[in-house]
């Protein structure tokens, strides 16, 4: 089957989060994942939507939070399917592997929130299960730990550094819409 777009955890928090002024890589990463989106519709290939859902309802990823709906270049069209986790990984706390296995989906292509953490749990995982996965770095999310010490940059780029190495390739979305 063709490739299969897996956009993780592109909700209103993440918006917040930039409107706020938090320290991010890649400001531009919505627009970017809505062309992506809007590429692979036209051509037929599958969007599955990863969303981030907790119980409490403190958090801002409780269905009944402000920032638990999808941003606008994340909304779900026609039956594309959407997956909602309590993990960090896609796979761990969801039935997107049956999914994608019945779908004969193989060749996933991930972007969303946040690189450190969801994309990077959920494409090690993808990688661990057999799927080839190319990540778009630029309709990625990157947000710092200042509480670390840690840059949203440094963290950002070592994710990258590392998913590449070992788990999936790298391909600017400017590559992937010209594929």
């Amino acid at each position: 089957m063709a490739k299969t777009l897996i956009i993780i955890d592109m909700q209103m928090d993440m918006q917040r989060r930039i409107d706020a002024g938090y320290d991010h890589v890649n400001t531009e990463a919505p627009a970017r994942v809505a062309a992506l989106a809007a590429a692979f519709r036209q051509r037929g290939w599958p969007v599955v939507h990863v969303r981030h859902r907790e119980e409490d309802p403190a958090s801002g990823f409780h269905p009944a939070a402000t920032g638990y709906p999808p941003m606008p270049c994340a909304e779900a069209e026609g039956s594309e399917p959407i997956f909602e986790k309590r993990t960090s990984s896609a796979f761990a706390s969801t039935d997107l592997e049956a999914w994608l296995r019945a779908a004969g989906c193989s060749d996933l292509v991930v972007v969303g929130a946040v690189a450190g953490f969801c994309v990077n749990y959920t494409v090690r995982a993808a990688a661990d299960l057999g799927f080839r996965v190319t990540v778009v770095p630029d309709a990625v999310l990157g947000f710092g730990l200042p509480d670390a010490g840690q840059s949203a940059r440094a963290i950002f780029d070592v994710t990258m550094a590392l998913l590449a190495t070992d788990f999936a390739a790298m391909a600017q979305s400017a590559e992937v819409l010209e594929a």
